[in-house]
């Protein structure tokens, strides 16, 4: 199930939003302005950010130029009341992958929210292909020149969330609340033992590599040639 971030300092809309998000299977995290999403975002993983434009403290514009100066690539549907040329202008310049102008079709919003993930290529995804590499999620297996092998689920989904994101810097609290999930009593150190495993077992690899990011977390780095 993916999660959503909803950025929306109307209360009345937020709610709106993340009561029809909620309809349509998906999980949702709520903000008022874009100060509080990056707070949340320091917590824990999304896989899409749906924004307003005009919020108190870091309206929508600000907190997606931000987001794309840190490298981090999560979708952003951007809702708002401005209609300008200039306006969409600026937000697609800035990095965000789609535009609605309020008042919104709601119905509209879930079919935008799905199209964004599927080109993201996390939702309905069941193949994963990294160079000579594949990983099959209803199998957990992966595919290595034509030799397959079943992973561990935690391993499994710790390596797909890695490579599904190539060069993004998940944090261990991140990794453990989308896989392990919010509830977990499990350690943060037990995402290290994890990786340290799927290092062993890939050792050999040559599409990709496991990087350890200092004070941070880790990131996957694609080492295949194109």
């Amino acid at each position: 199930m993916n999660t959503i971030l909803i950025i929306e300092d109307d209360r009345h809309l937020l709610r709106l939003y993340a009561s029809v998000l909620k309809k349509a299977h998906f999980k949702t995290v709520e903000a008022l302005n874009g100060a509080e999403a990056l707070d949340i975002l320091d917590k824990q993983y999304v896989d899409l950010i749906i924004t307003d434009v005009m919020m108190p403290e870091m309206d929508g514009f600000e907190f997606s130029e931000l987001l794309r100066e840190a490298g981090d690539k999560t979708p952003i549907l951007m809702i708002t009341a401005k209609d300008t040329f200039e306006d969409k202008q600026r937000g697609f310049k800035l990095g965000i992958d789609d535009y609605m102008v309020k008042p919104i079709d709601v119905k509209e919003m879930v079919l935008r929210v799905e199209a964004l993930l599927r080109r993201a290529k996390v939702f309905y995804s069941q193949e994963l292909v990294v160079g000579k590499t594949s990983l099959n999620q209803d199998e957990l297996t992966v595919t290595v020149k034509g030799e397959t092998s079943l992973l561990p689920q935690k391993e499994f989904q710790l390596l797909h969330k890695l490579l599904s994101y190539p060069g993004k810097i998940f944090t261990r609290q991140q990794l453990m609340d989308r896989i392990w999930g919010l509830e977990t009593d499990t350690e943060e150190r037990t995402i290290d033992v994890h990786i340290k495993r799927l290092r062993t077992r890939f050792e050999e690899n040559t599409d990709f590599q496991i990087v350890t990011v200092r004070g941070l977390g880790y990131k996957a780095v694609v080492t295949h040639e194109k």
